[in-house]
């Protein structure tokens, strides 16, 4: 096996030109709307967080940023904890929640569906993160309707 020369790499190093920008800054143009819908798992993949991210610097371009929770994307909006609500048990186990509350906090605006919920899994309104609006399950097409119509940038994120 050949000898490898390089020495190993160490904190502080840099691996990628992390300063060269290719594409313009874009910012929002005034009433300039983003829906950023959720139809995964909590914790089964990183779009989930990803997107919540992605929803979160839409707002600071300035956009009027909503999030949609449905189906499985409800589980995104459910208060965590371990052994009591808020105790983070593991280093990231509420990055969910907290990503949500600094998003709502800029003010972005959150929505999830009841059906899902109460139906798939279980849950009332009292378990969402403090500040996420229940909608009725036939509120989901017409939140994206009412986008559509608004030109709104809608990024839709599903994963099975």
């Amino acid at each position: 096996m050949p000898a490898v020369n390089h020495p190993a790499h160490k904190d502080g190093d840099v691996l990628v030109d992390f300063e060269e920008k290719v594409f313009e800054d874009v910012k929002a143009e005034p009433g300039e709307k983003a829906l950023v819908t959720f139809h995964t798992v909590a914790f089964e993949g990183s779009i989930g967080f990803v997107n919540l991210l992605q929803a979160t610097r839409l707002q600071r371009k300035g956009f009027d940023t909503s999030i949609l929770l449905y189906g499985p994307g409800v589980t995104l909006g459910l208060q965590r904890g371990f052994p009591t609500l808020g105790d983070e048990a593991f280093a990231g186990h509420l990055n969910f929640n907290k990503q949500l509350k600094k998003f709502m906090a800029e003010g972005g605006k959150v929505y999830a569906c009841r059906f899902a919920l109460q139906a798939l899994y279980g849950h009332g309104e009292a378990s969402l993160v403090e500040g996420i609006r229940p909608i009725n399950p036939l509120d989901v097409l017409d939140l994206k309707l009412l986008h559509r119509k608004e030109n709104a940038l809608i990024l839709d994120t599903w994963t099975v």
